[in-house]
């Protein structure tokens, strides 16, 4: 999948292992693995949705975002990145047809 950030400071910090470790120290490797696990699928669809990536759609006011593990409780947040956003007949996201995230945060959201 293409990986685009929420804005150029991000992209920064994701682009450097140094910034990383700083910021997030021992969660780096897992933020490293998960974002070559993003960028490697075809689709969204491809991510697993059991353990160690346990990619989920969030709810309430996060509808229309996603998470995949890290250490527990953090997670790496992203939502697609088309516009407009894929959808399926029903009205959900269409997982098969999401080519691009946008790399939001990591975080403990509960």
């Amino acid at each position: 999948m293409i990986i685009v950030f929420a804005n150029t400071k991000m992209e920064k910090l994701f682009n450097s292992t140094k910034e990383l470790r700083r910021k997030y120290g021992a969660q780096t490797e897992k933020i490293q693995l998960r974002v070559m696990a993003l960028r490697l699928a075809a689709n969204l669809d491809k991510i697993p949705k059991g353990p160690p990536d346990r990619c989920h759609e969030l709810s309430g006011s996060r509808a229309g975002q996603f998470a995949v593990d890290l250490t527990h409780p953090y997670r790496l947040v992203f939502e697609p990145a088309e516009v407009p956003v894929p959808k399926k007949a029903d009205g959900g996201i269409d997982l098969v047809a999401v080519t691009k995230i946008r790399i939001l945060s990591v975080e403990d959201y509960h």
